[in-house]
């Protein structure tokens, strides 16, 4: 389901900008594949995918070298998470950290299933399995749930979301090593990733707003921090 008003190249773009952003099979200075390779990787004509090259050339994120190929342009806010680095230095505790989360993320899982491509949509059901596979092995799943709930933000296709979402990191960053001492704040992530995904998978925008919320106040309820 392409999201309503976008061009399939602009689509495109928004897929590869996610191959580099959340799921890191690109790095700054690395060629993308071959026009062939990658068109046929994308399921699109190579004509879009020229489309959405030229869309990531002009906002500065690829750069194409005559002669050479097509590269990852070592792009300021790339490197800075989207140039909120200064910002996410803040020492701030966990209990901040989760109430920023608990305002944004519910809302930003609504938008999500009312605007996700069908590829974001299997990119985010790929990671929240990914992480049940890692809880369930007990290993750690620290990225794996930053890409999870990045792939939810920018399925919003609100910038501002996108902007936001390397602060709240720190709230999984801390919150993560912590919770994997707490058994009951394990299940609780398994059964509220996977109803979440259920409900992005339907479409159900509302649904999605809750479990997300119901996810934040019980891992907040784990940590001691929610006020009743």
């Amino acid at each position: 389901m392409a999201t309503v008003g976008r061009s399939l190249a602009e689509n495109v773009a928004e897929d590869i900008l996610a191959m580099i952003t959340i799921d890191k099979k690109f790095a700054i200075g690395d060629k993308l594949p071959n026009e062939n390779e990658l068109s046929a990787n994308l399921h699109v004509s190579r004509t879009t995918l020229r489309e959405a090259i030229r869309i990531l050339v002009a906002h500065n994120v690829l750069e194409i070298q005559r002669g050479k190929g097509t590269y990852i342009k070592n792009n300021q806010e790339l490197n800075e998470e989207f140039g909120l680095k200064e910002l996410s230095t803040f020492k701030v505790d966990v209990k901040d950290l989760y109430e920023m989360r608990l305002i944004f993320e519910p809302q930003a899982a609504f938008y999500a299933t009312k605007r996700a491509t069908d590829k974001e949509i299997e990119r985010i059901l790929y990671y929240g399995r990914l992480e049940e596979e890692l809880i369930l092995k007990k290993e750690d799943r620290t990225e794996v749930e930053q890409a999870f709930h990045k792939s939810i933000a920018k399925a919003t296709h609100n910038e501002f979301m996108n902007r936001l979402i390397p602060i709240l990191y720190q709230a999984i960053d801390k919150g993560v090593p912590l919770s994997n001492t707490n058994e009951e704040m394990v299940q609780n992530t398994l059964s509220d990733h996977r109803m979440i995904m259920e409900f992005l998978l339907r479409r159900d925008a509302e649904g999605a707003k809750t479990a997300m919320k119901l996810h934040i106040i019980h891992a907040m309820r784990g940590f001691g921090i929610m006020e009743e």
